[in-house]
């Protein structure tokens, strides 16, 4: 499919990056309404400009917009592709209000074509690893969701206005702030959560701009702290907690009955899910107790002698082709755009639809703006269930080749998991 990109800021590079690992797409060409950063862009990337958004969205050739432009002009060139009759797949939010990602949901029905919305690591390995792990039942019934996105303090001296990508796109600090950290990196684990669980419930929330000056001018400081606690079905809660504030913490935690389920960091496509299992009775609780006294004094010795000890690792799922974003950053942001793609073609429902991308506005509304809502919000859209990515899943087949592993139970031992 041959493609366009409007806006050539920072994370267009990344975008740029991945787009060499996925020839089902073809690079048309670029616009960015700054001349200037749209011509050091093209010279970089040796790509082709539009002089005017009409004139990219009047290229016939065109099948699918990447509206890669800051928050506030999401709505109004996402609507504006919809119109000319290309498919977008649009950087986060989808919008910055439920009213607005409703119009743009309902712009694409009346204009048969479709929106995805970033951001895609809920397709990456780590996240479908698990959402396996979870439907296996490897901790047991889940009753509690502990989801982070701090992205550590923000503070003036460390000045990230002066950020650049690699071709010299600054950070775009003025629109992070005024848009808000909820806005921008929500969406990491609430997109995990309704894959996993389904459409949220209710969102009862609090937030707060703990640092008011941050070192460059704003029209409007955002929140820079946001928690809540969402309601999900079978009686799943999830505490969630963004911020630019605390020490960098970007990790899930999934509760169960048996045990817990955890991921560090979640921006890592292919990071471990590691496996914690809990037993319930005396004897098992007195050999827990020991044995974790055995296991920090081993460790504590391994530390000194550099080496590693205590493994527990649910397999990881190989779903394919992968590039990374950059260095230090494995990631893949064509994810998305190559789901909606193989979907397209296949005349089936692509995993990050409108109705999501909707949904995920309305909880994150809740989030930053509680005082909106009285602290609470009973959430009224909903979405398609998003499949699980994998081979042979038309026919209700296993995503992966069956296989047994081992992992640790808590207690020193193994429990062995067909797969």
């Amino acid at each position: 499919m041959q493609i366009a990109i409007v806006g050539c800021g920072f994370v267009a590079d990344f975008y740029m990056r991945n787009l060499r690992g996925h020839p089902d797409f073809v690079l048309t060409g670029v616009y960015d309404r700054d001349r200037a950063r749209l011509d050091v862009f093209c010279r970089h990337y040796s790509a082709k400009p539009y002089a005017t958004l009409e004139a990219l969205l009047a290229d016939p050739h065109v099948g699918m917009v990447l509206n890669l432009s800051n928050p506030r002009s999401h709505f109004e060139i996402t609507a504006a592709a919809l119109r000319a009759g290309k498919h977008v797949y649009t950087e986060k939010p989808l919008a910055l209000s439920i009213g607005e990602a409703r119009a743009l949901v309902e712009l694409a029905t009346e204009h048969n074509v479709r929106i995805g919305c970033a951001p895609c690591s809920v397709l990456s390995d780590t996240a479908q690893t698990l959402g396996k792990a979870i439907r296996d039942g490897a901790v047991g019934k889940v009753l509690l969701v502990y989801a982070n996105y701090d992205d550590g303090m923000i503070a003036p001296m460390e000045e990230p206005w002066k950020w650049c990508s690699s071709s010299g796109a600054a950070w775009p600090a003025k629109d992070e702030f005024e848009t808000g950290c909820t806005y921008e990196h929500a969406g990491y684990f609430l997109t995990w959560l309704a894959a996993f669980f389904g459409p949220a419930r209710s969102v009862t929330a609090f937030s707060s701009c703990q640092i008011p000056d941050k070192g460059t001018p704003v029209e409007f400081m955002a929140p820079d702290f946001a928690s809540g606690c969402i309601q999900y079905d079978n009686g799943v809660v999830a505490r969630v907690t963004t911020g630019l504030v605390a020490p960098e913490d970007t990790s899930i935690n999934v509760v169960g009955d048996e045990g817990y389920l955890h991921v560090r960091p979640l921006r890592n496509d292919k990071h471990v899910v590691d496996v914690y299992r809990t037993r319930c009775d005396k004897r098992s609780s007195r050999l827990r107790r020991l044995s974790t006294k055995i296991l920090r004094k081993l460790q504590r010795l391994a530390y000194r002698h550099h080496l590693y000890i205590g493994s527990r690792r649910f397999p990881l799922l190989n779903l394919g082709r992968f590039s990374k974003a950059a260095h230090g950053k494995p990631v893949d942001f064509f994810r998305g755009p190559q789901d909606m793609l193989d979907c397209i073609r296949a005349g089936r429902p692509h995993r990050l639809s409108a109705e999501l991308g909707l949904h995920i506005v309305e909880i994150i509304e809740a989030l930053q703006y509680p005082e909106r809502f009285n602290h609470h919000r009973v959430i009224e859209s909903s979405f398609p269930p998003i499949a699980p990515c994998g081979r042979a899943l038309a026919t209700g087949e296993p995503s992966i080749p069956r296989t047994t592993v081992a992992y640790a139970d808590g207690v020193g031992g193994g429990l062995e998991l067909d797969m």
